[in-house]
Formats: structure tokens, sequence, C-alpha cells
């Protein structure tokens, strides 16, 4: 099937703040689809070519944090923030954007993942623990939007639990304590739907808890 070619001069930027943006991509002569996105228009994911396509990298990272401890049941690392868009706190992983640096580094997606969770957990990520490529680009939702994330495992071995903490905190960022989940415990949640409080989660939390009872982090 023929694709629909969508070059620079077929988009119209709508809006245009700091960390969203909306265009209007003109696919067909009086034909207008509308995108959402954190990206600049240079940098639009629909006006890419396949290389581009290809070798991009997402706009932030999703960690499945699983913590091992001698002599107990490994349980995976969520914590509960608050998601502006629901009006609630929401049982989350640990994620956060790759800031513009990090992509001039070799292993951004790692180097993004060991920063939001020592910034979200206050743990520092050791040269001896787990780290590991789940999905280098994964998008959210392309019917309304080219955000993406990519998914990195972080297996923390007997971490200083002491320091655990939520302090650091940047920007619009609120949060309201963790939650240890074994791996039945994940299993009641992804049963559920929802989260000990009744509340519904997103899907980058069900992948990381469908990740965590496969066992295909292990």
């Amino acid at each position: 099937m023929k694709g629909i070619n969508i070059t620079k001069d077929k988009i119209e930027t709508v809006l245009d703040k700091k960390f969203i943006r909306v265009f209007d991509l003109q696919y067909e002569e009086g034909r207008h689809y509308f995108d959402a996105s954190r990206r600049p228009l240079d940098d639009l994911v629909a006006a890419k070519s396949e290389e581009e396509f290809k070798s991009m990298l997402p706009d932030a990272v999703s960690c499945v944090v699983v913590i091992e401890e001698d002599g107990k049941e490994p349980q995976l690392l969520l914590s509960y923030e608050y998601r502006y868009p629901a009006g609630r706190f929401l049982l989350s992983v640990p994620a956060g954007l790759i800031d513009p640096e990090d992509k001039e580094v070799q292993d951004p997606l790692f180097v993004t993942a060991k920063r939001e969770i020592f910034e979200e957990t206050g743990i520092t990520v050791k040269d001896t623990d787990k780290v590991e490529m789940i999905n280098p680009f994964v998008f959210s939702t392309p019917g309304m939007t080219d955000e993406s994330n990519g998914l990195v495992l972080v297996v923390l071995k007997n971490p200083d639990l002491s320091t655990l903490n939520q302090d650091g905190a940047v920007g619009q960022e609120f949060f309201d304590g963790f939650e240890f989940v074994t791996k039945d415990k994940a299993k009641e949640l992804l049963k559920n739907g929802r989260d000990d409080k009744g509340h519904f989660y997103s899907v980058f939390t069900w992948a990381a808890l469908m990740y965590f009872v496969s066992d295909m982090w292990k």
C-alpha cells in the first residue's frame, strides 16, 4: 500500500508552547490531521525520512525497576505520581524526558533512566546493578501524538532503601509515596485494572507489571 508523504511545507504550527506543540498535517489537498507533540517542527516524526525514523531517539524513558534483596522475594518498585490531566495520583513507573545533553552521550536512554530513578526515588544505580534495554522506542498513542518512550529495565541488587525519598521532584512533578509490588500483587493489579485506591493506571504501568510477572526481567 502506498504511504502518505508529509513534508515540512505541508505542516502548519497551530500551538507552540515550551512542553507541547500542535501541528496541522495536511496529508492531502484540503485534508488535515492534527498532531500533538513535544518536538519542534524540525524534529517532527511525521516528516522524517525512513532512515531518520529508524534511527531516532524517543522523547522520554520509562523504567521497570525491580528490587532484588538477598533472602527476599523480588519486588517491582512503583510510585504514586500526580498526573495533571487525570487530576489524581496514579500508580506509575519512574520516568522522564531525555535532556538535550543526554543525546550527545553513549547510551542516552540508560543515562536518562539512572537520573530519573535517582530524582524520583533517591536511589543511585550502581555499576553492579543490571541495566538493560526492553524496547528502544514505543509510541504512546500515535492516533493523536507522536510522543514516545524507551523502556529500560533496572534491577537493583540489595539497594540501600534507607535513601528512598521523593525529594528530587523537579518542575511540575508531585509524588505521594511508593508501592512495593510482589509477583502475586502484580497479578492482582493486572486482573483488577485498578490500584488499591480503585484508580486506573497508565499503559506504561501495565507494561511494567506484565514484564515483571512474565519473568522476562530475569
